[in-house]
């Protein structure tokens, strides 16, 4: 099957057009556990549901393309999350990597308590301090 645009979640109209001609690249086609869209300077990749081992892949597809560009400013809205371990994690570290092999940064977007339990448990909390919302 193959995706169609119509299949893939645009951010504000005014900020899809110049992100997409400037990267040269559509974001990667919407699942039902993560979507990309462009607000402002950010490319936010929503988180949704259930990430484990078997769903990682999925959000490591969105992660991949948002950090693909020179200078990355990515957000990982993680506050539709209802389930995350140490997979997701593991794309989440994956990424920051990249992020700044490339000169930019990835950061979380979370108020769940249960997140913050994880990255604190896991020792990653000081590598990603999540904020409680997209910043303006």
């Amino acid at each position: 099957m193959t995706p169609d645009t119509d299949d893939r979640i645009p951010g504000p109209p005014e900020h899809t057009a110049s992100a997409t001609a400037s990267s040269g690249a559509l974001p990667p086609t919407a699942n039902p556990y993560a979507r990309t869209y462009v607000i402002g300077p950010f490319t936010v990749v929503e988180v949704l549901g259930e990430i484990d081992l078997a769903t990682a892949g999925f959000l490591c597809e969105h992660l991949d393309a948002a950090t693909a560009r020179p200078g990355p400013d990515v957000l990982v809205d993680l506050r539709h999350v209802e389930f995350f371990d140490c997979s997701g994690l593991r794309e989440l570290c994956r990424a920051d990597s990249r992020a700044r092999e490339r000169g930019g940064r990835l950061r979380l977007v979370s108020d769940t308590p249960s997140l913050h339990r994880l990255l604190y448990a896991s020792g990653l909390l000081r590598r990603f301090p999540p904020v409680a919302r997209i910043p303006e």
